[in-house]
């Protein structure tokens, strides 16, 4: 159970190599739903037997409370295979990020990692399946891969030739179509203590506005965003706005904000890149939020290849709503006794910043999920090429929106021992599936009419 050997796709690394940017063939994605699932993944499982074949992933169950059904019941009740400390992390360190390692090396005396037997829940409805089929062969990117032509609404490139490209596919990957979210964001300072930032954010693809999709309106447009801090009373009534576009290159992101003390809406273009994250002390940058979104550009991208890597997968224990923030917040991390790490295969990208290009990170190594396209880990580097922040999307399976999501994400900064938790533990109505706006929800009027206290 010690040792695996890491696995590359040829396939890919030699269409990687070959620097293409362009759809595949009829042929290759007849691959999809066959020796490859339907979004891209390997389906056999790994020769070791550590890995198990894709059956379809969880059962939806639409009527199913997110954090309470059975499935995740059987989840929190499972006991690890092993746990991974300071003392064997060498037994392990060939199947984990260079992140992880960091952080036993930082934190010896606490920090530790529960793996248990991994298991392949992510699923999807049919109609993201027809999509990513047909995106396969139609999607391309535009000039220098900050953007996608002949792209419809999700999974552009189920059989990715480049580094770009797989992050394209956790960018625009599907995540139940318009939802409510009511999360508490926790900077945790060097000693354990921290203020909850709490908000209301409303993420919708523009494909699920009730409405309707507008092509004059939303052609260029990937998702409509709106986020409001409700607490602390010092930061209450600030609102964001955002219209991500798919073609950046065409047209920037669009952002507003909200500020309640000078009732003031005001253009927001440095919502952008390595600007600090809303209310997030400097912990993390813009781009940082979902582990990883916005242009591409000021990176050059490369695919490493396929990698077995123990990463975080079936969180349910750590999303159980009866876990409390103060049990949860340690001084350096989270208790990681709530945690839960498999062995999964992902792809493994390198971004480097190119030459004459500004950004607090001079390189980012990321480790995607190669079943749900989601950035499970994010290893992040200064200009002097030191390991800065690392990064964890702790994801579940929403069998009530047959979606994979993160149900926690954490950055812990290994210079100053800070990090910043997005938890939802104790908040009600954490997601809210299938939310009905319509596109005048997300205007600068509205943007307006929600901060006013």
């Amino acid at each position: 159970m010690k040792k695996h050997i890491l696995t590359t796709s040829a396939l890919v690394l030699a269409m990687a190599s070959a620097g293409a940017f362009a759809k595949v063939s009829s042929q290759d994605a007849e691959k999809l739903g066959k020796e490859l699932t339907s979004m891209g993944a390997m389906a056999a499982g790994n020769q070791a037997g550590t890995i198990p074949a894709y059956t379809g992933g969880l059962k939806s169950d639409p009527s199913a409370d997110a954090f309470t059904n059975s499935v995740a019941k059987k989840f929190a009740a499972e006991t690890p295979l092993f746990t991974i400390t300071a003392k064997n992390v060498n037994d392990y360190a060939a199947n984990m990020s260079e992140g992880h390692v960091a952080m036993f090396k930082k934190y010896p005396d606490t920090y530790s990692m529960p793996v248990y037997k991994s298991q392949r829940t992510a699923a999807f409805p049919e109609s993201v399946y027809k999509k990513s089929k047909s995106n396969a062969v139609s999607t391309e990117l535009v000039a220098g891969g900050n953007g996608l032509k002949n792209f419809d609404e999700t999974m552009p490139f189920a059989i990715p030739q480049n580094g770009v490209e797989v992050i394209w596919n956790h960018i625009t990957r599907y995540r139940g179509g318009s939802i409510e979210r009511n999360g508490a964001q926790l900077n945790v300072q060097e000693n354990g203590s921290y203020v909850p930032v709490k908000f209301n954010a409303q993420f919708t693809v523009p494909h699920y506005l009730e409405d309707g999709y507008d092509e004059s309106k939303d052609a260029n447009v990937l998702f409509y965003f709106m986020q409001q801090i409700k607490e602390p009373a010092r930061l209450s009534g600030n609102v964001l706005l955002v219209h991500e576009t798919i073609d950046q290159v065409t047209q920037p992101r669009l952002a507003w904000i909200y500020n309640a003390g000078q009732r003031r809406v005001r253009r927001a273009p440095q919502v952008s890149y390595d600007a600090p994250a809303q209310a997030s002390g400097g912990l993390r940058t813009s781009d940082q939020i979902d582990m990883y979104n916005g242009a591409s550009d000021k990176y050059n991208w490369k695919l490493i290849g396929k990698k077995e890597v123990y990463i975080p997968y079936n969180s349910y224990k750590l999303s159980d709503t009866s876990v409390k923030y103060s049990d949860l917040i340690k001084a350096g991390h989270i208790d990681q006794s709530y945690t839960r790490y498999e062995l999964h295969r992902v792809w493994q990208v390198e971004a480097t910043l190119k030459d004459g290009e500004r950004h607090v990170y001079g390189k980012r190594t990321f480790y995607i999920d190669e079943d749900s396209w989601q950035v499970a880990l994010a290893d992040q580097y200064d200009a002097r090429g030191a390991l800065w922040r690392v990064a964890e999307g702790h994801p579940i399976q929403f069998i009530n929106a047959n979606t994979p999501w993160y149900g926690a994400l954490f950055s812990y900064d290994l210079q100053s021992g800070r990090y910043v938790a997005e938890v939802n533990n104790e908040e009600e109505n954490s997601f809210v599936f299938n939310k009905k706006v319509k596109h005048k929800d997300f205007t600068a009027a509205a943007l307006r009419r929600s901060g006013i206290k």
